[in-house]
């Protein structure tokens, strides 16, 4: 070793030693380096369609007022499709995004071909009786559901059916009839289970209820086998008091947001409803 470097290496180790530092202690505090983790990825957004009532030639309930039905959900489903938007945790589609005629079948095969995580339909009835006003929810009844996997297991019904990422047109019959019936159990289940959901969160955001909210029929946009989905009825156009809510902006903002408080309590993000 030359003697000028030397000097410079036993200077400087004194110098350490000085401070209260040995070369030992120094060698032994050097940094470790650590592997950088890689980031978490984040959880794919869920992808809700949304399914405003009627369109184009059908214009739904008429109103006392003459308001349309398809003209009030449109509103509430942009409304809601806004909500849903903020924060990036949905993508959200609408089965009709102007006013435009689409068959019922056709409103879930779109949702079916994006392999939406969620289906709300969105309705304001009619009723013989003007006194009778507030919200339900309708989901596929146990007659329907049955109809419905059996038609979807028949061999000619079949051809380019996917139910839970399989292919039904592959398979056997019993087969495919199990897997029908399997697929089509769990998502009555979870729609019932969602349509509890936008119960409660209703009643607790004051939005005004039928006796026996939660209903059962065999209406079209509910017949998907995978998809949970639930029909809404916002209220009765049929009804003064209804129908005049159902035209007024912060309502329709306080129906879509009671609306994202349930969607987000069924995927389980526990976020309450937010404040204007």
């Amino acid at each position: 070793m030359a003697a000028p470097y030397r000097r410079n290496v036993i200077a400087g180790l004194v110098g350490l030693a000085a401070c209260g530092f040995g070369a030992p202690a120094v060698w032994a505090n050097q940094p470790v380096k650590k592997s950088i983790a890689k980031p978490t990825p984040l959880p794919k957004s869920k992808l809700v369609f949304l399914d405003p009532g009627h369109g184009g030639r059908d214009p739904g309930a008429l109103g006392v007022r003459g308001t349309q039905e398809k003209v009030v959900v449109m509103a509430i489903a942009r409304e809601l499709q806004r909500d849903l938007q903020v924060g990036g945790r949905y993508r959200v589609l609408l089965t009709r995004a102007s006013d435009s005629f689409v068959a019922l079948r056709e409103r879930v095969a779109r949702a079916q071909a994006a392999k939406a995580d969620l289906f709300l339909s969105l309705h304001a009835d009619s009723h013989p009786d003007s006194d009778v006003r507030g919200a339900s929810v309708y989901t596929l009844s146990e007659d329907a559901s049955d109809r419905e996997a059996a038609a979807l297991a028949a061999r000619e019904n079949r051809a380019d059916a996917v139910v839970s990422g399989v292919r039904l047109a592959d398979q056997p019959d019993n087969v495919a009839r199990t897997l029908v019936a399997m697929s089509q159990r769990g998502t009555v289940n979870d729609s019932r289970r969602l349509a509890d959901t936008i119960v409660r969160t209703f009643g607790s955001s004051g939005v005004r209820l039928l006796p026996r909210t939660h209903r059962q029929a065999g209406f079209a946009v509910l017949t998907s086998p995978d998809i949970p989905a639930a029909l809404v009825e916002l209220g009765y156009l049929s009804n003064p008091q209804d129908e005049k809510l159902l035209t007024v902006r912060q309502h329709q903002i306080a129906l879509a947001r009671a609306l994202r408080a349930s969607v987000d309590a069924h995927f389980g993000a526990g976020i309450a409803t937010r404040k204007a």
